[in-house]
């Protein structure tokens, strides 16, 4: 089917008080370990591509993105392609042309004016060429290595009334906030801030994204969710899956050299993880 915008999902969950997944793609088998994954759930999906992982291949956002764009038009679920955590404006300016239909801008790191400032730029391009805008305000930190903030430093949690201001005046179409979870977590141990959560909701009048759910438990995030999360990224928890597979696979084979052997069980590791991780979130729409 066509690729599908990340717009129409998010703004299909949002209606419903539900959410949709998006997962981290790096490889080739990333991308199809997702939408299989979402084809055993029976719910749309979107397949997100960081600038790390740009960075990763090359910095050459095209080829993997169509890639993953060859993969979304074969599923039979809805999927849609998405540039998260962009930092470079070049890089964004180059998501329409590379198959996105929407780009999360990362300014956090900046202080409050400056990320306004930057982001509302950010949106007002997007807007001009098609793309929907995810912005973060706090921050949920664990990017490229970084610790993870004190839950109490000053910035790492979102603060409603900024959010209230900063939505309006950037004109973003959703906003990450940081409630408790941190980028890269290998355990599940992370504890969302529902009251926090809950008056964001209140404040905010677009969807809401949870970045670092990996870190989250099951409960945390079907939570998080019902409390009016509309979009939850996952990454580290498909390389877990992945990697543990593929160690697997090797001590089992020491002498195997043929790649296919051992991705191919680690994507299939992903595609369970993908549908396990789907199925505890309250269910989303099955086509937009």
């Amino acid at each position: 089917m066509p690729i599908a915008a990340t717009g129409d999902l998010i703004a299909a969950a949002a209606a419903q008080r539900t959410a949709v997944a998006a997962f981290n793609v790096i490889t080739l088998e990333h991308a199809e370990a997702i939408a299989e994954g979402a084809e055993a759930a029976g719910t749309p999906v979107i397949l997100q591509i960081s600038e790390n992982a740009v960075a990763y291949h090359g910095g050459r956002p095209r080829p993997l993105a169509r890639a993953a764009a060859e993969v979304a038009e074969a599923a039979a679920v809805p999927v849609s392609l998405h540039l998260d955590h962009v930092q470079s404006t070049e890089l964004l300016h180059r998501a329409a042309d590379c198959g996105f239909s929407s780009a999360m801008f990362d300014a956090a790191r900046l202080s409050y004016a400056e990320n306004l400032t930057t982001t509302r730029a950010a949106v007002v391009w997007a807007h001009e060429n098609g793309l929907w805008l995810e912005a973060e305000l706090g921050q949920v930190g664990g990017k490229n290595g970084q610790a993870p903030l004190d839950a109490h430093a000053p910035g790492a949690r979102t603060d409603p009334e900024e959010a209230r201001s900063f939505v309006a005046a950037t004109g973003v179409d959703a906003l990450a906030v940081a409630v408790g979870t941190s980028h890269a977590m290998t355990s599940r141990d992370a504890r969302v801030d529902h009251e926090l959560l809950g008056r964001l909701r209140q404040a905010v009048p677009v969807p809401l994204v949870l970045h670092g759910s990996s870190g989250a438990s099951d409960e945390e995030l079907a939570r998080a969710v019902s409390g009016g999360i509309a979009k939850v990224n996952i990454g580290t928890a498909l390389n877990i899956a992945m990697t543990g597979a593929i160690r697997e696979r090797l001590a089992q084979d020491a002498r195997g050299v043929d790649p296919r052997a051992y991705l191919a069980q680690g994507r299939d590791a992903m595609a369970r993880a993908v549908t396990r991780l789907i199925s505890v979130l309250p269910r989303t729409v099955a086509a937009v």
